[in-house]
């Protein structure tokens, strides 16, 4: 059964990153949100601690890098057919409970993301194509793509939220594949060595189809286009691509190359379990920073939270603080629920989109009602809430939006396919 508490052996990587949010991110966080597009060169010395960590086997589940389905090196596309509708092949059943590499990359990540959200995505390996390689790749990929910065390309111009409309193709030729398409919103895109790009192989064939592709930056077929001007999270950039005669070899491709008409597309989609726990993670970090800085306001301006009496016999503000900490921590354990389900094997689709809807929901709330209750200080760039309420909103659309995520559960809890319930 999952336990509330953080497992002791994961306390020294929750206080590491905890000071990484407070000593590193803080100080430079307003600097590289108006540098927008700047590289942060302190994160060169984040990232070495890091790969120090994970060389001495103290940072296991540093970043998304190590975020897996299960320790015994994740599952393959054919092993994830029956994500959200059945324990899928080699569950253990009677296993004891194993906390891993998804429950430390949600409790670091949280705590990283209270210092700055597009920091830590700005962090070398530690992105989210890293969390697609770990969940879908086989091990001789995963040996040929260690210690790569990859991002994730899956959103394009006119397709929106259904990740099933694709249009970039990939087209089989001799050895290899052939990509034509265009990418928008990739996170991390002109600053990682590798891209995960999903393309179908059949337009015809709709989701089915789909397969992702590992691509060099330097490969002279996935051209920059474009770099976004953000809201929020400016620290970390965003990317346009074009894939025009993208070549990328046969072994590049993860997961399964033959279409499978029934669950071929789910050894995609586990990326989004992996992930969304993480995203999820993310905005836990946000909502508590800006809960925190907003209590030290109120308390040093004569407001202080009894949370031994009930919020109707307490200030306004404070029965507000109540409510937003509930939100809080009803988000913070849906998604330890998610992360534990996929380090002890379980199918975790609904759960994993439960968390990212509940903590992307409440990260935008509390963000703006904290920027609210602090009153001219927090719409002021003297603090960092203004900040945060500005990078809150991307934690609600990306890697699925609130009404994707909403729609997945709704799909689950009525055992309606994608076809039936859309």
């Amino acid at each position: 059964m999952i336990d509330l508490e953080v497992p002791k052996k994961f306390r020294p990587l929750v206080a590491q990153a905890r000071g990484m949010a407070e000593e590193v991110f803080w100080p430079i966080s307003r600097k590289y949100d108006r540098a927008e597009h700047e590289y942060p060169a302190e994160l060169d010395l984040v990232s070495a601690v890091i790969d120090g960590m994970a060389d001495g086997g103290a940072g296991q589940g540093a970043g998304a890098s190590s975020s897996t389905r299960a320790e015994d090196g994740g599952a393959q596309e054919g092993d994830v057919a029956a994500v959200g509708s059945g324990r899928r092949a080699g569950t253990r059943e009677d296993s004891a409970n194993r906390n891993g590499s998804n429950i430390s990359s949600v409790l670091s990540i949280l705590e990283t993301c209270r210092g700055d959200v597009g920091l830590t995505l700005s962090i070398p390996r530690q992105g989210l194509g890293n969390a697609a390689i770990a969940a879908v790749a086989n091990d001789e990929q995963k040996a040929r793509y260690a210690g790569k910065w990859a991002a994730m390309a899956i959103t394009e111009p006119d397709v929106g939220s259904d990740s099933g409309a694709i249009r970039t193709t990939a087209v089989k030729d001799g050895d290899g594949y052939v990509l034509n398409g265009e990418k928008i919103f990739v996170t991390s895109g002109e600053r990682a060595e590798l891209v995960v790009v999903w393309a179908t192989l059949d337009r015809s064939l709709g989701k089915t189809a789909i397969k992702s592709f590992v691509v060099s930056r330097e490969n002279p077929g996935l051209q920059l286009v474009r770099l976004e001007h953000k809201l929020g999270i400016r620290a970390s950039d965003t990317a346009a691509f074009v894939l025009d005669d993208c070549r990328v070899p046969a072994e590049d491709l993860l997961g399964d190359p033959e279409i499978r008409i029934e669950g071929g597309f789910g050894g995609a989609m586990q990326t989004f379990d992996n992930t969304r726990p993480l995203v999820a993670a993310m905005a836990l970090g946000l909502t508590r920073a800006s809960l925190d800085r907003t209590t030290e306001l109120l308390r040093e301006a004569g407001v202080a939270v009894d949370w031994d009496r009930p919020g109707n016999v307490q200030s306004a503000a404070a029965a507000k603080l109540i409510e937003m900490e509930a939100d809080y921590q009803s988000a913070y354990l849906l998604t330890l629920r998610a992360a534990w389900m996929a380090d002890n094997g379980k199918p975790n689709s609904m759960e994993a989109s439960m968390a990212k809807a509940k903590a992307g929901r409440t990260c935008v709330d509390v963000a703006l009602a904290c920027v609210e209750l602090a009153g001219a200080t927090g719409y002021a760039e003297t603090e960092l809430l203004e900040k945060w309420a500005r990078d809150c909103k991307i934690l609600d659309i990306f890697e699925g939006t609130q009404q994707i995520q909403l729609l997945v559960v709704a799909r689950r809890i009525l055992g309606y396919s994608s076809k039936e319930l859309k």
